[in-house]
C-alpha cells in the first residue's frame, strides 16, 4: 500500500511510516518475542505488520476521519468443544467486505485479510473474541475524490463483548429512517453507520435498547446492528427488506431454520408470538417487548440461540465448513 507521508531518511519506508509507533514483524516469533510483546499491550494487524494496538495515531488529515471512507466488518471467534478456537464464516465476511471496498477504490485481498485476521488472534491469544477488519482511505486530499488517496487496512480482535446483552430487551420503533439502498448500498461502509448511532441514541434516551428501523410504508427493515425475525403460530419469518443489511447471521438461522423470509409490516411484528433478532455481535437475542407491547413467549429464540452456539462452537459437524481454525 502506498504511504502517506515520504520517509525523509535514505532508508526504505516502513508500511507503518504514516503512524506513530514500533511495529512487530507478522513472522512468528520466539515464545520470549512474544511474550514480550503482549506485555506491551494487544496486537493489531495494520498494513502488513503486527504492531501493539495503543501504539498508533492516524493523521488528523486522514480522509476517514472527515467523511467516513471506509469499510468494516464484525466477525466473530469461538473456543470450539476440541480445545481450539475458530472463526464464523469468516471468507462470507472478507467477501462482503471486498464488494465495500471495491465501492471505494481500495484493494482488498482476501486472502491477506484472511492470514491478518488469525494472526491477530493468535498473537493476542483471543478465543471468544471479536474482530474488527477495516480498510480506509488516508491522505493526499481533502476533497471527495478519493482515488488519489493512500489505501490502509487493520484487524483489531477484542474479549467478547456482546451487543444486546442481558434478558428484557426493549425495542422501539424509531422516528428515522434506515439509509435506502437506492442511496447507498447495504453494506458496512463507516459513514453509513451515523444513520444507526442517532438512531441507538434516540432509543437510548426513549428507555429503550434497541432502535427497530420502519420504512414509510410501515414496513420492517432492520435494528442498528441486527436483522429481525418473527414467531407466529410455530412459523418463523425472517424480515426482508432492500434497505436492510444482508446478515451473515441472518442467512445463517435460515439454513439451520428453514424459516420463510419475507416482507414484514410493523403491525405483523407487533402481533407476533415472539421476536428475536440476530448479528454477529447480537447473536440470537430475543426481544422482550416492541414499544411496551410485551412478548409472553422467548422459547423458539432460546431453542435458536442454543443450535447457533452448537453451530459456532464446532458442536454440528454438518456446519463444520463455516468454522476457520485459529
Amino acid at each position: 500500500m502506498k504511504l502517506d507521508y515520504a520517509n525523509p531518511s535514505q532508508e526504505p519506508a516502513h508500511p507503518c511510516a504514516d503512524f506513530q509507533g514500533t511495529a512487530v514483524s507478522v513472522n512468528p516469533s520466539p515464545p520470549e518475542t512474544a511474550d514480550a510483546a503482549r506485555a506491551e499491550g494487544p496486537q493489531l494487524w495494520f498494513d502488513g505488520e503486527l504492531v501493539v494496538a495503543d501504539s498508533l495515531r492516524a493523521p488528523l488529515t486522514t480522509h476517514a476521519l472527515h467523511y467516513g471512507s471506509g469499510v468494516f466488518e464484525g466477525i466473530r471467534s469461538y473456543a470450539t468443544v476440541d480445545g481450539g478456537a475458530a472463526v464464523f464464516r469468516l471468507s462470507e465476511h472478507l467477501a462482503r467486505m471486498h464488494k465495500g471496498a471495491a465501492l471505494l477504490g481500495i484493494a482488498f485481498d482476501i486472502a491477506e485479510a484472511t492470514q491478518a485476521t488469525l494472526a491477530v488472534l493468535r498473537a493476542n491469544q483471543h478465543r471468544d473474541a471479536y474482530v474488527r477488519p477495516l480498510t480506509w482511505c488516508g491522505t493526499g486530499s481533502i476533497g471527495l475524490d478519493v482515488a488519489s488517496l493512500t489505501k490502509h487496512m487493520m484487524v483489531a480482535t477484542f474479549p467478547t463483548g456482546v451487543h444486546l446483552t442481558g434478558g428484557n430487551v426493549k425495542l422501539g420503533v424509531s422516528s428515522w429512517r434506515r439509509n435506502p439502498a437506492t442511496s447507498l448500498p447495504p453494506l458496512k461502509l463507516c459513514g453509513a453507520y451515523v444513520n444507526s448511532i442517532l438512531a441507538k441514541a434516540e432509543a437510548k434516551a426513549n428507555g429503550f435498547d434497541e432502535a427497530l428501523f420502519v420504512d414509510e410504508r410501515g414496513h420492517v427493515v432492520e435494528c442498528t446492528g441486527a436483522n429481525v425475525f418473527m414467531v407466529k403460530d410455530g412459523d418463523i419469518v425472517a424480515v426482508e427488506h432492500a434497505d436492510a443489511l444482508p446478515g451473515i447471521t441472518r442467512d445463517t438461522l435460515l439454513e439451520l431454520t428453514r424459516a420463510t423470509s419475507r416482507t414484514v409490516t410493523l403491525e405483523e411484528l407487533r402481533d407476533a408470538d415472539e421476536v428475536f433478532v440476530c448479528g454477529t455481535a447480537a447473536e440470537v437475542t430475543p426481544i422482550a417487548s416492541l414499544d411496551g407491547r410485551r412478548f409472553d413467549s422467548d422459547d423458539v429464540g432460546r431453542e435458536v440461540a442454543r443450535i447457533y452456539q452448537r453451530v459456532v462452537r464446532g458442536e454440528d459437524a454438518q456446519h463444520r465448513s463455516w468454522l476457520t481454525n485459529v
